[in-house]
């Protein structure tokens, strides 16, 4: 299947960064007031998610799914969940930070989530990239100002950290102490990053 695209209505400024991320093929679930970015992103709407209570509910031709204003879910957590049921394995989530906090830390956790679903998820930003890492190594090239791993999941050891600037060996990191961030790749290395027993949340920042 092709990859879903959820787009929230989190804060975009540069939108030809974040739409290089995007493919023809992509199937694009926009949230609410998400409908604020259809237009700079270019890519058109498969299916609206939303209660409407920040964006008035469209009237174009494309599946709609309203909510209540009162639920459990957030609008972003109910699209992913709706696009699981419909097959996706494989998420891309935009428009996610920015504004209020308590909606940016819930779409954060989203990853964990899709990670907890065994679904491949990435959320991107301006500058910003973000993703889930556990046993498999992975592979961080130089091409970015720092990266960070941040303990989210409760349980984060046997981490290991290979050319690096701050490296680590069969490591902890807790949630009460974020030992992973700001690291930076050696220049013309590529980092490796591995966890034995849990996962992290992996960022990686391409620009101040």
């Amino acid at each position: 299947m092709p990859r879903c695209v959820i787009v929230a209505g989190g804060e975009i400024s540069d939108y030809a960064h974040v739409r290089s991320y995007l493919k023809a093929e992509d199937y694009v679930v926009y949230c609410d007031c998400g409908l604020r970015h259809l237009a700079h992103l270019n890519a058109k709407a498969d299916l609206v998610v939303g209660d409407f209570d920040s964006f008035e509910k469209p009237s174009i031709d494309v599946e709609v799914i309203a909510l209540p204003r009162e639920k459990d879910d957030t609008d972003s957590l109910y699209a992913i969940k709706e696009c699981l049921c419909r097959g996706y394995d494989e998420f891309l989530l935009v428009g996610m930070l920015g504004g209020r906090v308590d909606h940016s830390l819930a779409n954060i956790y989203c990853l964990l989530f899709l990670y907890e679903k065994n679904c491949s998820a990435m959320l991107v930003s301006d500058t910003q990239e973000m993703w889930m890492v556990e046993k498999d190594i992975c592979y961080i090239d130089d091409n970015c100002k720092y990266f960070s791993l941040v303990n989210i999941s409760g349980i984060a050891r046997g981490i290991t950290i290979r050319n690096a600037k701050y490296e680590l060996e069969n490591a902890e990191i807790q949630s009460s102490f974020q030992l992973g961030i700001s690291n930076e790749v050696l220049l013309g290395k590529t980092a490796e990053v591995s966890v034995q027993e849990g996962c992290v949340l992996l960022i990686r920042t391409l620009t101040e």
